[in-house]
């Protein structure tokens, strides 16, 4: 059974400067397993970040469903933990208090927050720095703590729109590896928003190749390559042609 059914969904959004709606989404239907990697892939404005955020429940569908552990989503809820592109972090907190911000708002004492904390900010590799400030720390650290935050939730998805779309090509490497070796020791299931091939290739057990707008699924692809991916290898060229093939722009074809 699927953990994420997406079944027959259409975005449309009202435009002032136009008589008719935009649409979004046209007739998207995505199955997730428990335990998958999927990356939704396409290029910009095609209609990923509004597909993450139904399933987030921040947003609604026109028409069809999307349902997360056979629920409809009607509303975000501590099932989905929600990365963004920036770790919207609280500057005024500290790692461990920006970690455990949602137990502090539940009223959990100090003791059990910072605990509870601890062992989220060591599975993301950030011990020895429990006390220090976002402004202290780069970039992809401030991920990290973003990523430990969700994950904290103890969340059946994790929901990642881009989050490593701002740092440098070194350091997104990393966070790659990092990502993966979270993501089997958390046994979640992950939904990551990407426009770089290497990328989707690099982590997803799964790839929704999007179309331009109105988003489509062109294809969903199942990524069959071991890890660590090698991204020099005949086997993931093979797939980044035919996701290339895929993200050319349709032809259009003349009326007679």
């Amino acid at each position: 059974m699927s953990l994420i059914t997406i079944q027959n969904v259409t975005r449309l959004f009202d435009d002032p400067k136009r008589k008719s709606a935009v649409k979004a989404l046209d007739n998207v239907s995505v199955e997730v397993g428990r335990n998958e990697f999927l990356c939704l892939l396409g290029p910009s404005g095609c209609g990923k970040s509004t597909l993450l955020n139904l399933i987030a429940g921040f947003d609604h569908p026109t028409e069809g469903t999307v349902k997360v552990g056979g629920h409809v989503v009607t509303a975000p809820g501590a099932d989905r933990g929600v990365v963004f592109q920036q770790p919207t972090l609280m500057p005024w907190l500290t790692v461990w208090e920006n970690v455990a911000f949602h137990l502090t708002m539940q009223g959990v004492g100090k003791d059990i927050r910072r605990k509870k904390a601890q062992h989220f900010i060591e599975m993301v590799n950030l011990k020895g720095f429990e006390n220090h400030f976002p402004s202290e720390l780069s970039g992809g650290m401030n991920q990290r703590v973003g990523i430990a935050r969700a994950l904290l939730m103890n969340p059946e998805v994790i929901l990642m729109d881009e989050p490593f779309g701002a740092l440098d090509e070194q350091t997104k490497m990393e966070m790659h590896g990092e990502l993966v070796r979270i993501w089997r020791e958390s046994q979640s299931t992950i939904v990551f928003v990407t426009h770089g091939i290497d990328e989707s290739l690099a982590l997803g057990t799964h790839v929704a190749v999007m179309s331009a707008r109105p988003g489509r699924i062109r294809e969903m692809i199942a990524i069959d390559l071991p890890r660590p991916r090698d991204p020099t290898s005949p086997q993931f060229n093979d797939y980044k042609r035919h996701i290339l093939s895929l993200l050319r722009p349709e032809p259009v074809t003349a009326e007679a």
